[in-house]
């Protein structure tokens, strides 16, 4: 009876995963877990107050070049239920997602927007959800995808806004966000400090890293924490046995255990970085957005089996959720992200802004970490040459890496009235800022938790986080 009850509960929180994606075909496993990593700050709950309206504003497709006379349509939802004369301006700013009423018609941005009678707004970043400025994503397309050009999206929103309604004009703008978009409350400081009053930053990544093999040594962290040393030690000795499988002969058996389709091929490294990549993300995701007694319970799952190689096998193959056998192959994730070209998804845009800016590519490097050896640096990196161009090599993604923490100053972006908050065990943590340098770390806490209105069941630390965040508005607003 314990074994169907976690499975239901597994399932049924994986399909919510899965739906954060509107599937244009059928999606290679990579890519669905991959795009479960990049859902967005996770969603204010509650039943909806219908407070938000959808409103549209024209943009310059490049800000930074005068002769390019082109534009785009930018989606904006807006709440306007407690705003008066001179309202401060309250934004929420989206990234690589698409926007939804919940973060600005309840939660804790909400609240302090109640509290001050303030003007809610929710930015959708462009390329993403509504917000695609092109007929088509190819790379030619996506050379205005940039964060520079997201940042003066902002810019010229704010000022536009504030020029086009009396009752704003010497209204004070705050912002806030949430993984990616907490960078850009970060930079939005650094570029245009006197734009806005303050930012709150909840998990806010800052250093652009190729190989950013620290994140699987907090995911391994938070198993090992909340789930127990049995549940790490089963989940590093299943990944290790199926790895053993595959290198001693043993493939079929390996393959049938996790339901591949036969054109699998075991003995191509980028199938096998492909395979055990997505393996990985399985558990990194649960891990990024785990809430309170979560991973206690996929854990007692995994422990219910006789061995830890069929543990892995059959929790992975829930968790991709297909009916039938898994394409795991490498080229199919390939051909997903060059169809993306017309058939839009939010994974191909974002992808390119790894190759283009960040890397962050979420690696098997350490030895600190129980998700195996299987999936490189090396295999992100051959999907930026095959997707997009050649010249997304190593050598090229190094250069952009390091020209964006030139351009933002990597972990030390020299940015006043910003509040960063990261959860204790939040894997994008390893490359954000800790209370050494300031910031708040909560225990237990993962990725963007923080943002639900206070509550009896928030810990002492969330709680004492969340009051000063409100102290901070307060003082930024007086």
């Amino acid at each position: 009876m314990l074994v169907v009850q976690l499975v239901s509960l597994l399932l049924v929180v994986l399909a919510s995963q899965a739906n954060s994606l509107k599937w244009k075909k059928d999606v290679p496993v990579f890519v669905k877990t991959l795009w479960d990593l990049h859902r967005g700050p996770p969603q204010q709950k509650g039943i909806s107050l219908d407070k938000a309206t959808e409103e549209w504003i024209t943009q310059p497709l490049d800000h930074f070049d005068e002769s390019n006379e082109k534009t785009y349509q930018m989606r904006y939802l807006i709440n306007d239920e407690f705003q008066t004369e001179g309202s401060p301006i309250f934004i929420y700013l989206g990234g690589e997602w698409e926007v939804s009423p919940g973060m600005i018609e309840k939660g804790h941005w909400y609240d302090l927007a109640k509290e001050h009678k303030g003007l809610l707004i929710y930015t959708e970043h462009r390329y993403y959800g509504n917000s695609v400025p092109t007929e088509k994503m190819t790379v030619d397309d996506l050379q205005y995808l940039h964060v520079k050009q997201a940042l003066a999206d902002v810019k010229h929103f704010i000022t536009t806004l504030k020029s086009e309604n009396a009752q704003l004009a010497n209204s004070k703008v705050l912002l806030a966000g949430g993984s990616y978009s907490a960078t850009m409350v970060v930079w939005f400081k650094r570029l245009y400090p006197d734009l806005v009053v303050g930012g709150w930053a909840s998990s806010a990544p800052l250093l652009a890293k190729v190989d950013f093999f620290e994140y699987k040594e907090v995911t391994g962290k938070a198993f090992a924490e909340l789930g127990g040393q049995k549940c790490y030690d089963r989940i590093q000795k299943g990944i290790a046995d199926l790895e053993y499988m595959f290198d001693n002969k043993r493939s079929a058996e390996a393959r049938s255990m996790l339901r591949l389709c036969s054109s699998f091929d075991h003995e191509n490294d980028l199938d096998m970085w492909n395979l055990f990549g997505s393996i990985s993300n399985v558990f990194a995701s649960l891990a990024q957005y785990q809430q309170p007694g979560e991973i206690d319970y996929y854990c007692t799952f995994l422990l219910t089996f006789d061995d830890d190689a069929t543990a892995i096998a059959n929790f992975v193959y829930w968790a991709w959720g297909y009916e039938t056998c898994t394409d795991a192959r490498y080229q199919e994730t390939v051909d997903y992200f060059l169809s993306a070209i017309e058939d839009f998804g939010a994974a191909r845009p974002w992808y390119y802004q790894t190759c283009n800016e960040y890397g962050w590519y979420q690696s098997s490097r350490s030895l600190k970490q129980p998700f195996g050896t299987k999936f490189p640096a090396t295999f992100y990196i051959e999907m930026c040459k095959d997707v997009f161009s050649s010249k997304y090599g190593n050598e090229m993604i190094q250069s952009n890496t390091a020209q964006t923490n030139l351009d933002f100053g990597g972990m030390e972006p020299n940015v006043e009235n910003v509040y960063m908050t990261h959860g204790e065990l939040d894997p994008w943590s390893a490359i954000g800022h800790g209370v050494a340098e300031g910031a708040t770390v909560i225990s237990k806490a993962s990725h963007c938790n923080d943002f639900g209105s206070i509550s009896p069941s928030d810990s002492s630390e969330m709680r004492a986080s969340k009051e000063r965040i409100a102290e901070l508005v307060r003082e930024w607003l007086a």
